[in-house]
């Protein structure tokens, strides 16, 4: 049942480490400038991202819903979102759309008003998979309007799918399927931690997606989610763990092969994380795994964490002498350690 497997998925990442090894940002660092020539009270997060004005350049990436206890994660996650003037995407709503009794769960970010909502479906259920819904631009539709969102997230989690028992495998003909809602709808297209590589990006700006959340692997591993879930060292799972493209290579991939907006989230766990992504070539920053404990303890620890992102972000930039966000694509990045054999 859909329900619980998605409940269980919240469960896992509460209970269980479910990162992968290594840590992919500590690989990069920035060239101090020891006389920044700015005065921190100068330095302005304001960001534009799809039309909407965000108060710094972070939205929380989509984490739950469709299960009894989400409602109260998103009545905290948009909330908090709201407070601190980011963006808000919503967790898949797939389970929503099967069954109007779990509704509630999604519908609750109304009562909240963050500058920019993200509705959310699956791409492989966009495809007939075997005995189950296909879902249509009507869907897509419904989904933004439970939510109130502006724009509406279609996430390629194929990794998960196939390690899945229950797993939706059919993939033929996913991006002609994507672009049908292109042609109706905002569409952003989302991995869920496995990265983008530069070809697929292009195939997904060519289909007209608005934007694209690289998902990278440095965060949450859905490979070792599922490895909790079945439960057996004989999982398949088990050995996918740390399957994919690093978050920083993911941007760097995309950056070079298409010109739309990106959001990086794939372990972004501090201001500073969000810096360098953003140096890299992301437009704003998306944050999942890292604040869900504080989702889970309350709102006001929730605005907490958000809140240090914030300033670590502005502390690295009044450290490299940005007083804008874009500036920091000017400022020299160093890649260490193996991560760059994935830079090509």
């Amino acid at each position: 049942m859909i329900e619980k497997r998605k409940e269980d998925h919240i469960r896992i990442c509460l209970e269980k480490k479910v990162e992968v090894e290594r840590d992919y940002w500590k690989m990069l660092h920035f060239m101090h400038k020891a006389a920044p020539e700015v005065d921190m009270e100068d330095i302005s997060l304001e960001t534009e991202f799809l039309g909407h004005k965000l108060a710094a350049p972070f939205m929380i990436s989509a984490i739950t819903g469709g299960y009894e206890g989400a409602e109260d994660f998103n009545r905290v996650l948009s909330t908090a979102a709201e407070k601190v003037g980011i963006g808000f995407g919503v967790g898949s709503q797939r389970a929503a759309l099967e069954n109007k009794e779990l509704r509630m769960s999604y519908e609750v970010i109304k009562e909240a008003d963050p500058p920019l909502v993200m509705a959310n479906l699956g791409a492989p259920q966009l495809i007939g998979q075997k005995g189950k819904h296909v879902f249509k631009v009507e869907d897509g539709e419904a989904a933004m309007d439970m939510v109130g969102a502006q724009c509406i997230a279609i996430h390629f989690n194929y990794l998960q799918e196939v390690v899945q028992p229950e797993g939706d495998l059919k993939a033929k003909g996913v991006i002609d399927k994507l672009s049908a809602f292109c042609h109706e709808l905002p569409v952003v297209a989302k991995e869920t931690g496995a990265g983008v590589d530069g070809e697929t990006a292009l195939e997904m700006k060519n289909a007209g997606v608005k934007a694209i959340d690289v998902g990278g692997m440095g965060g949450t591993s859905f490979s070792a989610v599922e490895y909790y879930r079945e439960g057996t060292d004989r999982s398949i799972a088990k050995e996918f763990w740390d399957w994919g493209i690093p978050t920083p290579a993911s941007i760097i991939e995309c950056r070079r092969s298409v010109d739309i907006p990106l959001i990086s989230t794939g372990g972004v766990r501090s201001g500073l994380d969000a810096a360098k992504a953003l140096a890299l070539g992301a437009d704003i920053a998306g944050v999942a795994g890292g604040i869900l404990s504080s989702a889970n303890i309350s709102l006001d620890d929730t605005v907490e964490y958000l809140e240090n992102m914030i300033k670590g972000l502005k502390t690295a930039m009044f450290l490299l002498g940005c007083k804008k966000v874009e500036e920091l694509r000017d400022r020299r990045i160093i890649i260490t350690d193996e991560l760059k054999d994935w830079i090509i």
